[in-house]
């Protein structure tokens, strides 16, 4: 692969942009490179991603369609933080289904997409200890959820990690709060149905 000195047409993204890339975080485009491969001169993003101390070059004609895109809006932050705070619906009981559905998210690769996951896990386990492969699948998702939130509210990485554990406890909170509530009402029910009785008898 040779590197090619022929000036660059225009690009979605800029050097020195920031940048998202699915399953992998946020990365810093450090240069655009035209170069010879296979005979045919290519343009590519080489992107430096931070948390992996790795360097990538994606071809620009397929960086749509790897996922790659910029990162989101202080404004689409705090939507995927107010979503971690909200209630969810009941996960599959299967391990390796709930695995899948979540990988397929992570893959997707939008901010919303990624914080379903970090609830999802979270309140899972909770309930159960989560597998090994689940475990690390949570640790992913958090991890890409800090790394670009970080950027979009302009905060330290540990901040927007407290941020993010202080909603999804009081939401876990919440729900044991009101799933205690429940099983008191059902409770004085019963002891209800048992006065009638007696009185019947």
């Amino acid at each position: 692969m040779k590197k090619s000195t022929k000036s660059k047409p225009n690009t979605a993204f800029k050097e020195k942009q920031h940048v998202v890339y699915p399953l992998q975080g946020v990365g810093e485009i450090i240069s655009i490179e035209e170069r010879e491969f296979q005979d045919e001169q290519l343009l590519y993003y080489v992107i430096y991603l931070d948390v992996s101390d790795m360097t990538v070059m994606v071809p620009v004609h397929k960086a749509e369609e790897l996922g790659i895109r910029p990162i989101v809006p202080k404004k689409e932050a705090e939507r995927a933080l107010k979503l971690i705070s909200e209630d969810y619906e009941p996960v599959p009981a299967d391990w390796k289904m709930r695995y899948q559905m979540n990988l397929d998210l992570l893959k997707q690769g939008s901010v919303i997409d990624i914080a379903t996951v970090v609830r999802t896990l979270y309140h899972r386990s909770k309930i159960k200890e989560l597998p090994i492969l689940e475990r690390k699948l949570f640790d992913n998702a958090l991890r890409l959820l800090v790394d670009e939130m970080s950027f979009s509210f302009k905060m330290q990485k540990s901040n927007v990690e407290s941020m993010i554990f202080e909603r999804l406890e009081t939401e876990a909170a919440r729900r044991a709060a009101a799933e205690k509530e429940e099983e008191s009402k059902l409770k004085g029910a019963e002891q209800d149905e048992d006065l009638m009785d007696e009185f019947d008898e």
